[in-house]
C-alpha cells in the first residue's frame, strides 16, 4: 500500500495534468473511464506515484502526471472557428491554432458559438478552468453586441429585470448603450453566468436579432486591443496571478518562504556583542 502521505485524490491529479476540469474527470471516473492498477477507479481514490493509472485503456506515463507550470493563454476567436476538439462536421476549431504542449493540454474558459468572436482564455490548469467556469464565483462575462431592430426602453428593461427562457429565467446585470447609426446599433452586456447562446436569445426574446456578438471581457481580463482575429498572448505573471486569485486558488507565482531557524546565541557570542561603550564605562566606574 502507497503511504497516505504521498497521496493525492485521483481527480485532482488527473486535473493538474491538464486533462480536464476536475467535474469532467469525476464524470468519466463515474462512468468507469478511469482505472488504476488495471481496476476501474472509484470517486475519491487516492493515488501515488507508483499507481498505474488508464483514461478510455491509455496508460499516462509518469511525465504526463508530474507537476507542471501551469500557463494561461488569451486567444482572440474569429467567426467561423468552434470551440470543441473533434468536430463531426469537419469545421476548424480554436485548438488548431494553438501553441503545441509537450506536456498536458488545452482547456477553454467556456465556450463561445461559431458565429460569436472574441475573448476565449485557454489554461492547462483544470482545477483553474473549472472554477473560473463554476456559478459560485460569478465571474462577469461582458459582451460587445451590435443588433439590428429598435429597442425600446421597455426591452431595455426587460432585459436587466428578467426574461423567461425556455430554460429558465435569465437577465442581463448591466446593458449600456455603446452608440451605432442606422438600423445597426452597438450594446455592450454583461452576464454572471454562460448559458449556452444566451446573449442572442435573451434579445430576440425582445423581437431584436443580433447581427454580431463578440466577447470583450471575463472577469477582469480584458481582450488585448492589439490582438488580432486568430492570434494569441500568453498571459503575464501579474495578469495570471490575479486570475488565480479571482477564484481563491493559490498564486502560482508566489515565492517558497523558508522560515528562518531561531538561534540561541552562545556565550562568547553573547559577550562579543556587549558594546564597547559598556566595557569603558565598567573601567571608568573603578577609576
Amino acid at each position: 500500500m502507497v503511504d497516505s502521505q504521498v497521496t493525492e485524490r485521483l481527480q485532482k491529479v488527473l486535473a493538474r495534468a491538464g486533462l480536464g476540469s476536475r467535474r469532467t474527470i469525476e464524470l468519466w471516473i463515474q462512468e468507469g473511464r478511469v482505472k488504476v492498477n488495471q481496476v476501474v477507479a472509484t470517486l475519491g481514490q487516492r493515488v501515488g506515484a507508483e499507481d498505474q493509472i488508464e483514461v478510455d485503456g491509455r496508460k499516462l506515463s509518469a511525465r504526463v502526471l508530474s507537476p507542471v507550470t501551469q500557463q494561461v493563454i488569451c486567444y482572440h476567436k474569429p467567426v467561423g472557428e468552434v470551440c470543441t476538439r473533434d468536430d463531426p462536421e469537419g469545421r476548424p476549431t480554436v485548438f488548431e491554432r494553438l501553441p503545441h504542449l509537450a506536456q498536458g493540454r488545452w482547456v477553454s474558459v467556456g465556450r463561445l458559438d461559431i458565429n460569436t468572436s472574441g475573448l476565449l482564455l485557454l489554461t492547462t490548469d483544470g482545477t483553474l478552468a473549472n472554477r473560473l467556469m463554476h456559478p459560485s464565483y460569478a465571474l462577469e462575462r461582458e459582451y460587445a453586441v451590435r443588433v439590428l431592430g429598435e429597442v425600446t426602453e421597455e426591452a431595455l428593461r426587460n432585459l436587466t429585470k428578467g426574461v423567461l427562457l425556455e430554460d429558465g429565467i435569465a437577465r442581463f446585470a448591466r446593458v449600456s448603450d455603446a452608440g451605432g447609426q442606422g438600423a445597426n446599433h452597438w450594446y455592450h452586456v454583461v452576464l454572471n453566468e454562460g448559458r449556452k447562446r444566451e446573449v442572442r436569445r435573451l434579445w430576440e426574446a425582445q423581437g431584436v436579432q443580433v447581427s454580431r456578438l463578440i466577447r470583450i471581457r471575463y472577469g477582469h481580463f480584458v481582450l488585448p486591443k492589439g490582438l488580432r482575429e486568430g492570434h494569441h498572448q500568453v498571459l503575464s505573471e501579474a495578469e495570471t496571478s490575479a486570475l488565480y486569485s479571482s477564484v481563491n486558488l493559490p498564486d502560482p507565482f508566489a515565492p517558497v518562504v523558508v522560515p528562518k531557524t531561531s538561534r540561541i546565541p552562545t556565550r562568547s557570542r553573547a559577550s562579543k556583542a556587549v558594546p564597547k561603550t559598556a566595557t569603558l564605562n565598567r573601567f571608568s566606574r573603578k577609576r
